[in-house]
């Protein structure tokens, strides 16, 4: 079994945790995330993964320098320019010699959906092309997917207006697909799969879909990537990890509670730290306060500074003494 996984973007959204590293190279709980997203693969039968790169690919490659990642082999398609979802699936599967039925995966995307099952369903209806769906309160952010009684896709509505959705089902960023779907992408063209290849597909009635309630989050924002690690401290998917890294150091009379802290980690006497991230190597001095954020690696807060609301404080970057970051991020110019 092989798997396509689209790690080329930007990461825009999390900057400016994404300055300097790929968004899916970014830690969760200790481990980069795309170690967990083809971790999860390999659970249900992929051997082989296809790592679709385009912003900073020499991370990844430096990273996995044996080419193997969680007991899986990669193979490394870097575009030499953005090709969108679709171009970036054609360009990687030709790059990696796919030549049968093969996985595709966002790889921002933490779950615990079954592939195998997905794969089995795929087989089953001898679809073209086959989507995990996945439910959501608010599905006008993501592609909206009606299906009939036999899993048939009867329309793929992306980011609908509020309000509007035919479903609450979306678009969970897992598909089985043929390799005949490769043919319907224009080489070397930007495309959508979401706005162009899968409308076109549904309109000749070959793709099919599932339901899938496992554990889905979307970590491409700071909301998300700061709740998908507190999750897993919290057993929310399984035994519970440790939240406090064997490599950081905490005084003693510092109140550190439900946070992820990562190896290298410095936090100070009297430092408070609640519901929040700090990335390895980071420093919350004494009397700091960290509630609800993201502290980046070898970042600094000060004493008597506090972040606080969702702030998210960039790689290297220090919060001076006395600052109150409420909801921002540093530095100011990182994109909402």
């Amino acid at each position: 079994m092989r798997a396509v996984v689209l790690v080329g973007g930007f990461g825009t959204r999390l900057r400016p945790l994404t300055t300097h590293t790929p968004k899916q190279m970014l830690p969760i709980v200790g481990r980069p995330m795309i170690e967990r997203v083809v971790a999860q693969l390999a659970a249900g039968g992929v051997t082989d993964a296809v790592l679709a790169l385009g912003y900073r690919p020499d991370a990844f490659i430096e990273a996995y320098p044996d080419d193997t990642c969680a007991g899986v082999t990669l193979h490394y398609a870097v575009e030499s320019e953005p090709l969108d979802t679709a171009g970036a699936v054609r360009f990687a599967a030709l790059d990696g010699g796919i030549e049968h039925t093969f996985l595709v995966v966002n790889g921002d995307v933490l779950t615990d959906l079954d592939v195998a099952q997905l794969w089995a369903f795929h087989q089953q209806t001898g679809a073209e092309g086959t989507i995990a769906l996945t439910p959501v309160d608010d599905p006008s952010r993501y592609g909206v997917v009606p299906i009939d009684g036999d899993g048939r896709v009867e329309a793929f509505v992306e980011k609908p207006p509020p309000g509007e959705a035919p479903t609450n089902w979306i678009n969970a960023g897992t598909y089985v697909l043929e390799p005949s779907v490769l043919d319907r992408i224009p080489a070397g063209a930007k495309v959508s799969i979401e706005r162009q290849t899968f409308p076109d597909m549904v309109a000749d009635r070959s793709l099919f879909a599932l339901h899938s309630d496992a554990y889905w989050v979307d970590a491409g924002t700071p909301a998300t990537y700061l709740q998908v690690q507190l999750d897993l401290i919290d057993g929310v998917r399984g035994v519970a990890e440790a939240a406090v890294d064997r490599g950081a150091t905490v005084a003693a009379d510092a109140d550190v509670s439900h946070s992820v802290v990562m190896a290298g980690v410095e936090v100070g006497s009297g430092a408070v730290v609640r519901d929040s991230v700090l990335l390895p190597g980071a420093r919350v001095d004494g009397g700091a306060v960290v509630e609800g954020s993201i502290v980046g690696a070898r970042a600094v807060v000060e004493g008597r500074a506090e972040v606080r609301r969702l702030s998210v404080v960039g790689q290297d970057m220090t919060v001076e003494a006395g600052t109150v970051l409420d909801g921002a991020k540093i530095p100011e110019d990182a994109p909402a």
